[in-house]
């Protein structure tokens, strides 16, 4: 019998002054049974960067038709496609093409750094493109965080990030590898 997903809820204040957006959600997250915490806490790090009030989760890895978030207009254009992880030079091309906007966060050390040698020409190719990348030390503060009902803050100012929980304040900072600024 396959396994099911474990469903989390949060409870999400945005203040993002770098972009004048702020949103109160409640946000239902689904972890995948082959999904870590990290990676999980990573989404809803996603979501709260971008927010916007059309920004949502997606099937993401049920589905390899579709990132981890999206936001698709009313003409159903995909203005912001999001994925978490390494993707591969198919998946990178298919983000940027099919999205007005496609950003990748990355995480892992090893892992996204080589990654990262191998895709860094492939990505500068796509102008609508941006990677960021989360150090391990944030990923297992990320994940630690993690309880089945939250309720997180983020203040967003001047390209820092804190994440207020009911028991700590994380400040997490992503490494720009390739912005479109």
């Amino acid at each position: 019998m396959a396994q099911k997903a474990t469903i989390y809820k949060a409870s999400v204040n945005v203040a993002d002054m770098d972009r004048e957006v702020y949103l109160d959600q409640s946000l239902t997250i689904a972890l995948h049974p082959s999904e870590t915490l990290q990676r999980m806490m990573l989404r809803v790090v996603a979501w709260a960067v971008n927010a916007n009030e059309r920004l949502t989760f997606t099937k993401g890895l049920c589905d390899e038709d579709e990132p981890d978030l999206w936001q698709v207009n009313y003409s159903d254009e995909i203005e912001l496609w999001v994925d978490l992880g390494t993707p591969d030079e198919k998946r990178i091309k298919k983000a940027s093409v099919r999205g007005k906007q496609a950003v990748i966060y990355t995480y892992g050390e090893n892992s996204a750094k080589n990654w990262w040698k191998q895709q860094k020409s492939t990505a500068a190719k796509y102008k609508n493109l941006s990677v960021y990348f989360l150090s391990d030390e944030s990923m297992t503060a990320l994940a630690n965080a993690a309880e089945r009902t939250m309720n997180l803050q983020f203040t967003i100012q001047g390209g820092e990030i804190w994440l207020n929980t009911e028991q700590e304040t994380i400040a997490l900072t992503f490494q720009a590898w390739q912005s479109q600024d």
